[in-house]
């Protein structure tokens, strides 16, 4: 790895750790940063699958006492799917030519754009709620494991901006504690991209220098870059992650 790709990886990391930890978004820097560098699209999205998981994983251990019981039953479905789909994902990721997903890349940086951009009216539609958490039907859960196991192929395959269709699901499920939502939707993240970096390991997809780099410069973005990032009124961070999201769309589209 050249010391000017492990440079700007590393800045595009930190600001991307920086920007997910107020907003989101930070896959729009973080994937087409290695792209760049001319890595191969594929192999680009599972690096930064390798780069980006430990910091969800570490997430999840923060919503520990707001997974009770209740949204531990509801989860039991939704685990199994998201493993199997995760997976499922993965393969059909590595499966995919180079070139046809780098002809997909700019539709499904464009999707996830929108979902991001929506994902602020739909959380403040979750934040309407009641707190409460109620259980779901075993028709609900069966319905919802289905709709989980799409949410998981696509995160297997990209996964920008699963997020906040998760969090819609579990919402309809009769979920209402926006801290139950945020675990569960976390807990479910780290799991199908566990998978899905299981997959990567074993099909040697992953360059490990630019993974373990960008690691570094995340966790650095997310723990001290957020502190500057906070100073900047959430409402203009979004604003500059979507339009970040578009641009990179827009760049793909034209490449």
């Amino acid at each position: 790895m050249p010391l000017n790709h492990g440079l700007f990886l590393f800045v595009a990391a930190f600001v991307a750790g920086a920007l997910n930890s107020v907003a989101g978004g930070g896959g729009f820097i973080a994937f087409p940063a290695l792209v760049f560098t001319g890595m191969p699209a594929i192999n680009a999205n599972a690096t930064n699958t390798a780069a980006l998981w430990p910091g969800t994983v570490a997430s999840t251990s923060a919503y520990r006492g707001v997974l009770k019981e209740d949204a531990r039953r509801v989860l039991i479905p939704l685990v199994g799917t998201g493993l199997l789909g995760g997976m499922l994902g993965a393969i059909v990721l590595l499966k995919t030519p180079q070139r046809t997903f780098l002809h997909l890349v700019p539709w499904l940086l464009l999707m996830a754009t929108l979902l991001f951009m929506v994902s602020g009216r739909v959380n403040e539609w979750l934040h309407a709620r009641s707190a409460s958490i109620e259980n779901a039907s075993r028709v609900h859960k069966g319905g919802a494991a289905l709709v989980q196991l799409i949410i998981a192929l696509y995160i297997g395959y990209f996964g920008a901006g699963a997020g906040i269709a998760m969090m819609a699901l579990f919402a309809l499920m009769g979920i209402k504690n926006i801290h139950t939502l945020n675990g569960m939707k976390t807990l479910l993240a780290s799991i199908c991209n566990g998978m899905a970096l299981i997959t990567f390991i074993v099909a040697k997809a992953i360059f490990w220098p630019q993974a373990v780099l960008m690691l570094i410069g995340a966790s650095i973005g997310g723990y001290g870059g957020a502190y500057y990032a906070q100073k900047l009124p959430p409402g203009r961070v979004r604003q500059l992650v979507i339009v970040i999201g578009f641009s990179m769309s827009l760049y793909f589209f034209v490449r």
